[in-house]
């Protein structure tokens, strides 16, 4: 991978399926954040709800810029403040034409900002509305890798869902048992860190057709930009690193990483696919 700390320009479309453009770090420079984004390849966005009291602001950054996309749904370090949501009221919300997904939602017991209970409860209300609306669950799960499994096991044996874990750092036991379910496998700049040894493993020996990649911006910046804030321009540095890790051109890892978006963000692909009709 190159050091010059711009991101290589992707001729091949890229797709940055999780970032944050709502959140105030970006502030009145939204557009030229989605501007170099353009500029670096990446043509979709989807930003992602981590609030349910704030997913007006997160389906407005969407309605506002053509190649952005939304999910809605309440991230595990809110489950214990926000309202607790109901399934019908994330399906009736998910109807929207630019909410492509239900999340992010998930277990986080490194922080262990909202109690595991409630982290539960709301993690299997996402996976219900993800199986009745067909739309992908976006999972974040972080130190809970049992319990993560043992959830999406048991909800499986229920009815299957789509979904994907989102900014993945966890084990390779995780990553298998995730794919075997049907899950994608979504990586960020934690790819590129310099202690991220067994991280790049996964990356290696992944089924190429459930490999995404993302930035989780503003945070997580790959190298060379790490420490510094995110930005969807920047999944040029992942993907260039995975396709390096994998001995594969940038534009062989475009063209895998944006069809398995789009044959899981099958919603958000029939609108890419029909504006470029």
């Amino acid at each position: 991978m190159s050091d010059s700390k711009e991101p290589p320009v992707f001729d091949t479309p890229l797709i940055d399926s999780h970032c944050h453009l709502d959140f105030p770090d970006f502030g009145e420079e939204l557009d030229d954040v989605v501007a170099r984004a353009g500029r670096a390849g990446i043509t979709h966005m989807v930003t992602i709800s981590t609030h349910l009291s704030r997913f007006e602001r997160v389906k407005a950054v969407a309605e506002r810029f053509p190649n952005v996309f939304c999910s809605v749904g309440i991230h595990p370090h809110e489950a214990g403040t926000e309202a607790e949501v109901s399934v019908d009221e994330l399906v009736r919300l998910a109807e929207h034409p630019k909410v492509v997904g239900i999340g992010e939602t998930g277990l986080d017991f490194y922080y262990e900002h909202s109690p595991r209970d409630v982290q539960e409860r709301q993690f299997r209300t996402h996976i219900e509305a993800a199986r009745r609306t067909g739309l992908p669950l976006i999972v974040h799960t972080r130190d809970a890798d049992t319990d993560t499994i043992r959830i999406m096991e048991e909800e499986h044996e229920k009815g299957a869902f789509p979904g994907l874990i989102h900014c993945f750092s966890a084990s390779r036991e995780l990553a298998a048992r995730m794919v075997a379910l049907g899950l994608y496998i979504s990586f960020s700049g934690i790819v590129t860190f310099k202690k991220a040894d067994e991280l790049r493993e996964v990356a290696k020996v992944l089924p190429e057709d459930r490999i995404l990649v993302e930035t989780d911006s503003p945070y997580l910046a790959p190298v060379p930009r790490r420490g510094k804030r995110n930005e969807p321009a920047f999944t040029a540095f992942t993907a260039a690193c995975i396709a390096d890790l994998r001995g594969i051109s940038a534009a062989e890892i475009a063209r895998t990483t944006t069809a398995n978006f789009k044959r899981l963000f099958t919603k958000a692909g029939a609108l890419i696919d029909a504006d470029a009709a």
